[in-house]
Formats: structure tokens, sequence, C-alpha cells
């Protein structure tokens, strides 16, 4: 049986003369237990490694843009790195067993997150990680 990977996909934009309305979740596999939001006031703030057995979450950024890195930590090289924004909004979804986190790119990022457990089942379910166990993975590098 083949197991869930971090993945990312663009939100849908719906835009009529009132502004724009970006879907975030929409599906009824999905049970979303709780929602939460987190501010970084500073470009360069990460938050992570974080790890969950059980837990999915589902992160969205609403403000700024923020740079998302996933992997299992049993297979360290195999890195999954994502990229979302207000301006192009993307739905990264973290299967259970992914240390994750993630750091934002401009000040004042907003993380919008959606997650499968209460925060007292997440918190029985939660390691943390240094995060720079896997090196500086949080770095924009030049291309």
């Amino acid at each position: 049986m083949r197991h869930p990977i971090p993945s990312a996909k663009a939100s849908e934009i719906f835009t009529d003369d009132r502004g724009y309305f970006a879907l975030f979740i929409d599906n009824k596999e999905v049970e979303v237990k709780r929602v939460y939001y987190v501010v970084n006031p500073a470009r360069g703030t990460v938050r992570g490694f974080h790890f969950h057995k059980k837990e999915w979450k589902y992160f969205t950024i609403v403000r700024g843009s923020a740079k998302f890195v996933a992997l299992d930590p049993k297979k360290p090289k195999e890195k999954f790195t994502f990229i979302s924004s207000e301006r192009s909004p993307a739905v990264i979804s973290i299967p259970p067993g992914y240390a994750n986190g993630w750091v934002s790119l401009e000040d004042t990022a907003i993380l919008l997150c959606a997650s499968t457990a209460t925060t007292k089942e997440s918190l029985k379910d939660d390691k943390r990680f240094d995060p720079y166990k896997w090196g500086d993975v949080w770095s924009v590098k030049g291309k």
C-alpha cells in the first residue's frame, strides 16, 4: 500500500466585481477538527520542524508568502518544498509521518491551517525537531 506524500494544489480562485474568493478545502473525505492561523511578524521566521503520527495538516498563506518543507525523518534526503502566497495561494497537504515546517518570505506572513486533530489530540501526537537538524533547508537560493 502506497502512503500519501506531501503535496500542494493551487487554490481555486473565484473573482467578480466584489473581489475574490480562494477555495481552501472542499473535500468531504477530510474531517477538519481545528482551524487556526499563525502570524510571523518578520521575514525569515522559521516554524518547524513538527511531526505527527496521526494528524493531517493543510496549510495556505493568506498574507505574504512562505516556503514549506516536509520530509520523512527515516528518509530525510527526499525533501518536499512548496511555496504559497497571497498572490498565488496553494493548499499544502501534510500527511502523518512527515516532519514539516515553514519560513516566512515576507514580513507579517499569515498562515491558515486546518487540522484533523483537536488541540488536545495534537499535543499528544506532537514531536519537535531542531529546525536545522537536516541542514539549512530554509534559505532562499538564487537561480
